[in-house]
């Protein structure tokens, strides 16, 4: 693949993110906002002191949210494509809009849902801000642990194919990624800081509108980037004239 081509969907990339970007703020907006402020009520009605806030509510809620979500969009975007440009032809005989999809699942369950179900989101009032850069770092590491696992778990899928099969490799290399994620899970320390009290129902509901988030993100992208990605790649040919408009200009 060319620079140009690169380029190209590199672009279309960061088109393709901010479009899911937009989608993915809507989720935001409609389905984690009231689970915020619900937690937020919680947090005040239970504080000792009262804080200035320096940023509005209203102003979080609303440009804050866009501002964070439709750069983080287009950013992911980008990588992603380049990510993209890598793997097409390389996981399998998959078309422009097939590896857009399958690259977007993959990298929403590596990035995304496997570090989720290890240390999943909490809203405000969950968590001891004595303790946010360790969680910090325990979330990154499962982060960074989950990609290199699924890459090295693609690359066991590959090298396995030829001998065992496509289906029976694919099998061994998803057992083997299931299987050292759950050591992962396992021998990482646990993270439980919610307080008494706090209600069951808003911290899963938030949890659950978080997950939203990321699905409605990634499968957007999916799509969008899969479908501008073929017309790059596989343009359809120029429709050919009628014969009697032909004859008609002759």
């Amino acid at each position: 693949m060319n620079s140009a081509t690169v380029r190209k969907l590199l672009v279309r990339g960061m088109l393709a993110g901010l479009a899911a970007g937009v989608l993915a703020l809507v989720a935001a907006y409609f389905l984690g906002e009231p689970n915020v402020d619900k937690a937020i009520g919680f947090e005040e009605a239970h504080a000792h002191e009262h804080e200035m806030e320096i940023v509005s509510r209203g102003l979080q809620s609303t440009a804050g949210l866009a501002t964070g979500v439709l750069v983080y969009g287009v950013a992911f975007g980008g990588i992603a494509a380049l990510a993209y440009c890598f793997a097409l032809g390389r996981v399998g005989r998959f078309g422009p809009r097939a590896t857009a999809l399958l690259l977007s699942g993959c990298a929403l369950l590596a990035v995304y849902v496997v570090p989720f179900l290890k240390y999943p989101a909490n809203p405000p009032a969950v968590g001891n801000a004595d303790t946010i850069g360790r969680r910090t770092t325990l979330y990154f590491l499962m982060m960074v642990l989950s990609v290199l696992l699924a890459v090295a778990a693609t690359i066991l899928g590959k090298r396995l194919a030829p001998r065992l099969g496509n289906w029976y490799a694919t099998v061994v290399a998803v057992a083997a990624f299931a299987l050292l994620i759950g050591l992962a899970f396992a021998f990482l320390p646990a993270v439980n800081e919610v307080p008494a009290h706090f209600p069951a129902t808003v911290l899963w509901r938030f949890r659950l509108s978080a997950l939203a988030v990321q699905l409605t993100l990634w499968g957007a992208f999916g799509l969008a980037f899969g479908e501008l990605a073929e017309r790059l790649l596989n343009p359809r040919p120029a429709k050919a004239a009628a014969p009697s408009a032909v004859t008609a200009a002759g």
